[in-house]
């Protein structure tokens, strides 16, 4: 089986993936994370003054209405035009902030919020609304402060604990953020979105097809519901039912005919057909919204590549390892569309490097050897060629840092919790041979955060470093119990194997592949197990599976 390198990185993503900050705890009554923007409207029980609270609560209902219609511009125009008419505007403030946000109006929503108090009743849904602005925004203590506010105000408000569960998950505590999800269920199990962020945190944990009941689910309490039409499309696609998935994106667009999504996820099902010039007039279609999202940015390069435009390809592809410079296969495409483009000079001075380090694979020491050739660097040019010609075998090794331990080890002493600090220092430790002590500073890493899968990844990275195989195996289920994605696959298949445990490593890959049947990973694990043993009949059609997908596995 081919020697598949474990990379120490904590910020290597999946050109699918959205960057994530670094994990770490910002206390949110008893519960940490860092997030990201969740709108989660939810009916409340408004309770306004003595006089006139009938009509207060009709308004505040209309306004919620509307808002759930999603046309938060009525809402904003009932609202103002209640105040004007002398409606204390402490009465109405959160509903206001909150078809503001709606509306995409965060610094008008702010003003509103932050100039005066919330009427007695309003108060859980003011300040929810404050933090998912200070979320949007990027104030990550500030959301955690509004949302312990809003907690006192209310703890038993099921879109607050939706909007909790997603800063737990995007600060990395994806075990907190499960039961931050779960207690939304359990407040209402006829929540959509809490059924819809579960559905997410299901297709993290345990796969694609587990997740699909979740947003089925909720697409009965709401079946018009955008967000939750645009994940279910997703996950089809992704599971390869494309015309499933296409039944949903017309929905989607019936229902929200301003939302970009469906035509991207036509654009990747055009494109994933080889219909360059159909994906990239649909891609058109999207305009700048996703603009800064590492899928469309490959989408987009991979596209401009098909199509022969390769100085655009470049700067796409550029774009995307400038977001994600651990992302290796990121890199290659790069490396790949600079060498068409002709670019010698820039193609060595950026990957010369790559082509030293020992993971360095075949393809990237031809290309860059090419390079050397073309510039007169003939006896660097042989040099990579022959080590490309004869690859070796290696164990895993660390991406490499900057810095050196000493330099880096002042600003992990002043946050060992943290990722941002750690992952450097670990990797200036095992670079200089000090293994125990990165092995210390994963582990201490790991335990500051249980619910963070990245950090049970890191720590067995080290241990599989260290040799210790067997300790590396139960960090990495520990993970997989949070998070289940390629990362950990990869990772947990090779120890497997190294521990001898065959029929084990097969048996979890191949419950991996059913319930995401469209990981290329998880077909060629498997057709690297069963090339050479008894399963002909497996290794065969997994074969013929990954050629259908242009994946160069030959049935011999």
């Amino acid at each position: 089986m081919p020697q598949v390198p474990l990379m120490l990185s904590l910020s290597k993503h999946a050109c699918t993936a959205v960057a994530r900050a670094p994990f770490g705890r910002l206390r949110v009554s008893g519960v940490g994370g860092r997030g990201i923007l969740v709108v989660a409207v939810g009916v409340l029980l408004l309770a306004g003054p003595a006089v006139g609270a009938s009509r207060l609560d009709d308004l505040r209902a209309k306004a919620q209405a509307a808002i759930e219609r999603r046309d938060p511009v009525s809402a904003e125009v009932m609202l103002r035009a209640a105040i004007k008419n002398g409606a204390r505007e402490d009465e109405l403030r959160a509903h206001l902030g909150e078809a503001l946000l709606a509306e995409g109006d965060r610094a008008e929503a702010r003003k509103v919020l932050e100039g005066g108090s919330f009427a007695p009743g309003t108060e859980a849904l003011g300040w929810r609304v404050r933090g998912q602005i200070a979320l949007a925004e990027g104030n990550l203590r500030g959301a955690a402060n509004a949302f312990d506010a809003a907690l006192r105000a209310n703890s038993k408000d099921s879109d607050l604990w939706v909007a909790i569960a997603a800063l737990r998950f995007s600060g990395g505590e994806q075990l907190q953020s499960i039961e931050a999800a779960d207690r939304a269920v359990a407040l209402d199990p006829k929540n959509a979105r809490a059924l819809a962020f579960r559905g997410l945190l299901i297709r993290e944990q345990y796969g694609l097809a587990a997740a699909l009941p979740w947003f089925e689910a909720g697409l009965k309490v709401r079946p018009d519901d955008p967000a939750l039409l645009g994940e279910y499309a997703a996950t089809l696609g992704d599971m390869g039912d494309y015309r499933a998935m296409l039944i949903v994106c017309r929905k989607l667009a019936q229902v929200d005919p301003k939302n970009p999504r469906p035509a991207f996820l036509q654009a990747v099902l055009a494109a994933r057909a080889g219909q360059t010039d159909l994906a990239r007039t649909i891609l058109q279609r999207t305009g700048n919204a996703f603009r800064d999202m590492p899928a469309a940015i490959l989408l987009t390069g991979v596209l401009e590549y098909r199509a022969g435009n390769t100085n655009v390809a470049v700067e796409q592809f550029d774009r995307l390892v400038r977001l994600q410079p651990d992302n290796l296969e990121a890199r290659q495409i790069l490396l790949r569309a600079m060498a068409r483009q002709g670019s010698d000079q820039p193609l060595v001075a950026r990957f010369d490097g790559d082509a030293d380090r020992a993971f360095a694979v075949p393809y990237t020491l031809r290309l860059v050897g090419q390079s050397w050739r073309r510039l007169g660097n003939k006896a660097r040019a042989d040099a990579l060629f022959a080590r490309a010609a004869h690859p070796m075998a290696h164990g895993p090794v660390p991406l490499p840092t900057q810095f050196s331990a000493s330099v880096l080890g002042a600003a992990y002493i002043d946050a060992p919790g943290q990722a941002q600090t750690t992952v450097p220092y670990i990797r200036a430790l095992l670079k200089e041979g000090r293994k125990d002590e990165a092995q210390a500073a994963a582990d201490r890493l790991r335990d500051a955060n249980p619910g963070a899968a990245e950090a049970h990844l890191l720590a067995g990275d080290v241990r599989t470093m260290r040799g210790d195989m067997a300790g590396a195996l139960a960090d990495y289920q520990n993970g997989a119990s949070i998070r289940f994605n390629e990362q950990v696959l990869r990772r947990m298949d090779a120890t497997l194997r190294a521990l001898g445990r065959i029929s084990d490593a097969d048996s979890m890959t191949s419950r991996y592949l059913a319930q995401n049947p469209q990981s290329v990973l998880a077909m060629k694990l498997l057709a690297a197990s069963w090339a050479k043993g008894p399963r002909r009949d497996a290794y065969v059609a997994v074969s013929r599976a990954l050629a259908a997908r242009g994946q160069p596995e030959a049935v011999q």
